[in-house]
């Protein structure tokens, strides 16, 4: 293990206050957790980070694996079940919170205001995850460029993204990125 008790109590305070703000998905609080681990505790690099973050997306499972792959980086086994741990018990006890209350109060005027007023901010958590995975793993003119041309295909087309990752992964083949 990489650290002791500190690193511990530090990760479950993190993930902790990062899955109640884990509004959509973990995908959501992916920029917070990005300055944590890299800008504030430096457990590791940009490069580190999305590359720990492309394979918790490339693996099976929900997308709240880069918090076992982040605690396994920072303190070995132990770190990753105790961030996982962190990660998921807090929200599951407050979504079976919400879930009774707003099956108690499912005609209130209030219960369909805050469903409409979470879309908005769900997308721009995951906009903001967007922003700082590309910030992150764009080191070269090349992989900007990529990911550019990524995301205008993806939006202004109907070619599958499966199709656009294959292109990128061809690059990064060839040794454009």
């Amino acid at each position: 293990m990489k650290g002791g008790g500190d690193i511990l109590l530090t990760l479950v305070v993190q993930f902790a206050l990062l899955s109640l703000l884990a509004i959509g998905g973990v995908n959501a609080v992916v920029p917070e957790m990005h300055r944590q681990v890299v800008d504030l505790h430096h457990w590791m690099s940009n490069e580190q980070f999305s590359e720990l973050y492309a394979i918790s997306q490339a693996a099976p499972g929900p997308n709240v694996m880069i918090v076992a792959l982040i605690g396994q980086h920072v303190a070995g086994p132990l770190g990753a079940v105790v961030a996982m741990v962190a990660m998921c018990a807090p929200t599951a006890v407050l979504a079976c919170t919400v879930a009774r209350v707003f099956d108690r109060y499912r005609e209130a005027p209030w219960r369909r205001a805050v469903e409409v007023g979470l879309v908005p901010l769900t997308i721009g958590l995951f906009a903001a995850a967007a922003w700082v995975l590309a910030r992150a793993a764009d080191q070269s003119w090349v992989a900007t460029a990529v990911t550019g041309l990524a995301f205008a295909l993806i939006y202004w087309t109907r070619v599958s993204p499966l199709l656009v990752l294959a292109g990128a992964a061809l690059v990064g083949f060839l040794g454009g990125l």
